[in-house]
Order: C-alpha cells, then structure tokens, then sequence
C-alpha cells in the first residue's frame, strides 16, 4: 500500500507541476495582453481603465491581470498577482508598444509624418459632416429596426455591439454607436489591419516598384525551400510556412505578438511544410512578415514610416487611424490599427470604387479584383488578405461580398452588387453575434425593383 500511496503522491505531484508549469507560462499572454489593451485603449482612445477593463479586456483569465495607468510617464504595468509584470508605453504617432526588460525608453525613436488636408466637403471626401440624404429604394424602417437588432438592449452582453455604419452611394444612411462610444471614437480592428497591410503592395505594384509574383526578396530563404515563395502566396496566406495561430494558448501568434521584439521575424524564421499555393494556412505572422518585406523596399526606416499614411491612409483622409509598431519600429501589420467607424468605412470605400478616391487612383482596378479573388485551398473563403463570401458562407447575403475581419467581430463589408460598405465593430462575433442576420436584414431593407 506504500508503493501505492508513493506512486499516485509522485502523480499527483507531477500533476500539479505540469499544471503550474503551463499556467505560469500563460500569465505572460494574460499579463502583456493588458498591459498592452489598458496602455492602447486609454492613451489611444482616452478610456478609462474600468472601462478597458470591462469590455477591451476579454479573454481567459484576464481577470486575473491587476494593471495600473502611469498618466505623466505614458505607460501602462500589468501583473498576475506580482507576477510577470509587463509593461506598455506609449509614444504619440506610434501607439502603444509592450516592451521587455531590455527595451531603452530612453532611446530617440522616429514618428511617421502626418498630413491633414482641410478638404470643404462632406464625408467621406471631405472634412464636413455628411449631408443628409433619402433614397427610394430604402426602406428606412427595416433599415432602422436592422440596425438596432444589431445592439444589446439596456443590461444585456450578448451581441456587445460598439457601432454599425451603413454607406450606401457614397452617403451614411445608418449610423448608430453603443454608450461611451460615438463617431470620434477610435476602435481597434484587430486583423481588419492585414487589409491595410494587403493595400500597401497595391500601392506599389501601381507605382511600378514590386512585383508580387517574383520569389520573395528574403536572402536567407535562397537555398533552401522556401525560395519559391512569392509576395502573392504570402497575401493569399499560401505560403505553406509552418505556423499555429491559436489565442487561447501559448502559441506562434502569442509569442509573437507578447513577447517578440521583432514581429516580422517570427515567420520568416519557421520552415517549410506544405509545397507554396497548396495549402491554405492563416497566419498573423505571414503578414508581420510582409510589413518587413514593405520595411525593406525604403533606405530609411522614416520612409517607411511615412509610406503607409502619405500613399494611403492620410490620403484618403482616416486622419484618425494609428498603426502602432513593434519594439523594432516595424507597423504590426497584422493587428494593431486603430481609426473611428467612419474612418474604418472610408477604407471600405476605397475598395468599393476599385483603389479610386475622389478622382486619383490610389491602386489599379485590378487589384481590387485580385483582392476579390478565391486562393487556392480556401473553399472561397479568402483572397488577397480580404475574406470572401464566394462560397456562400454568409448563405443571406450576396455572394459578391467581401470584407476586412478582426477578433470579437470588427468587420468592414463590401458589396459591390448594391454599392453598400457596412462597418461594425465590437466585442462578440459568431455563435452570439451572427452576422449573416445582421447583414440579410440589412441587404433587405432596399427595395426590390
């Protein structure tokens, strides 16, 4: 009976190793996501920390983070009961960086150059508020009722919807916004922001200076297998590079995304394990690699800076976007950026016009259509960094459809068949918050002719 006692004891013990062992690992992810969340949303958006704690923070555990605000120094520490503390700081221009232990906050660092052109027009052109505008062919009482089934009613959190937007030709005919929330308010998009990273090679494809379907320019991919790659495998996250993007756990993207000082090496680092164009992978690295692909076609880091608002952002006037950046100064083209609802529609515009903001061709036609195009092994699901309703995955909503997606729910929709873009933004998507309802009752609000 000894051996017995001695032998399920040693279980046990090592039971509860195990147990503490991978627990303790995670409080890094509960730690840094906090710390990062509570140091963003209050310097970003000038919430307060109860309220970034409520709603922002919302993932497993995270409860147990206690955080703290530095107002005068910028910065924001979060712990697991004085466990790894970790701390975000932040720098106007740059947004919010979790940093390490080694990280100089002393050090001089660069900030993007800004332009804001003082444009007398209505939205989305201009700097004036949009005029008001009845169309016939809505019916502004199911668009209406469509809308604010979209939100909770008084106390309830189970669809936590913040705003919906609803553009169509060009003019606002729905905009509605959750308490504390309105249409100066900078949400984050989550991975909406791949869409914007996705733009940035439009950009230069127009411009003559990079060929998406040429192999990578990676040196050390050379002599190996990875040296087929293309730029377009990477967009259409096709690459066939090895990568686990799961959040509930210590991952690839976790570990990149809390604990790496330079996010665009984290899959530039990982093997083959699919032939490229056979094998459809999403992956947050892949696009945190294209961010320091983008890096490397400037001589300086300013111009890269510089490039993603002069090319595009600034220039179709989301004045209030921020992409933040890594501890390495490259943008987390992934993740990270942050703009209001009706900043967020502009973007969806810019696509809904194919790459053309009042007059001037910011893309080619074409890559708005190659941005709309199944990849290979994704069931019609995705295309050039878009995601893609060509399958019939929202089975209500015209097939056309294709749209910028983030975590718990961001989502700019367009559909180019009723010249509508929808923008919603908030903290639950599917099974509580399903958006084939959303937007079929929306899409039948216009009248049938």
């Amino acid at each position: 009976m000894k051996k017995v006692f001695k032998f399920v004891g040693f279980v046990s013990f090592i039971g509860i190793f195990y147990v503490g062992f991978t627990s303790y690992a995670k409080l890094d992810l509960i730690s840094g996501f906090s710390a990062k969340s509570i140091a963003s949303g209050h310097f970003i958006d000038n919430r307060s920390q109860k309220m970034i704690e409520k709603g922002d923070n919302d993932i497993d555990m995270i409860d147990l983070a206690r955080n703290k605000i530095e107002a005068t120094g910028k910065f924001a520490v979060a712990s697991v009961y004085g466990l790894k503390e970790r701390k975000a700081i932040y720098r106007e221009g740059l947004g919010a960086t979790l940093i390490n232990d080694d990280f100089d906050v002393s050090k001089p660092y660069l900030v993007p150059k800004r332009t804001r052109l003082n444009i007398n027009l209505p939205f989305p052109y201009g700097n004036n508020e949009p005029k008001d505008t009845v169309f016939s062919d809505v019916d502004y009482t199911k668009l209406n009722a469509a809308v604010a089934n979209a939100f909770d009613e008084k106390e309830a959190i189970k669809k936590r919807t913040r705003s919906l937007l609803v553009i169509y030709k060009d003019k606002i005919i729905a905009e509605k916004y959750d308490s504390g929330f309105d249409k100066n308010s900078k949400i984050l998009g989550w991975s909406m922001t791949k869409s914007i990273t996705s733009a940035m090679f439009g950009i230069l494809e127009k411009q003559g200076k990079y060929d998406i379907y040429k192999p990578v320019p990676i040196p050390e991919w050379k002599n190996d297998h990875r040296k087929g790659i293309t730029t377009n495998d990477l967009l259409h996250m096709n690459s066939g590079l090895e990568w686990e993007e799961q959040y509930d756990k210590i991952s690839d993207a976790t570990k990149m995304l809390f604990q790496a000082e330079d996010m665009t090496l984290s899959q530039k680092e990982k093997p083959i394990v699919f032939r490229a164009n056979t094998h459809w992978n999403y992956s947050s690295g892949t696009t945190n690699l294209l961010s320091g692909i983008l890096r490397k076609q400037f001589k300086t880091h300013q111009e890269y800076l510089d490039f993603w608002y002069s090319a595009l952002i600034d220039k179709i006037g989301m004045y209030s976007m921020v992409i933040e950046t890594d501890m390495a100064g490259n943008y987390v083209g992934s993740s990270y950026g942050w703009a209001t609802t009706r900043d967020w529609s502009k973007f969806g515009l810019l696509y809904l016009h194919k790459g053309k903001w009042n007059g001037e061709q910011i893309f080619n036609e074409s890559w708005a259509k190659y941005t709309a195009t199944p990849t290979n092994t994704s069931n019609g699901r995705y295309g050039g960094h878009f995601w893609l309703n060509a399958s019939g995955h929202f089975p209500d909503v015209p097939r056309d459809m294709y749209y910028c997606s983030g975590f718990q729910g961001q989502m700019v929709a367009i559909i180019p068949s009723l010249d509508l873009v929808i923008v919603r933004m908030g903290l639950k998507e599917d099974p509580d918050f399903y958006f084939n309802g959303m937007l079929s009752e929306i899409v039948e609000s216009f009248k049938k002719n």
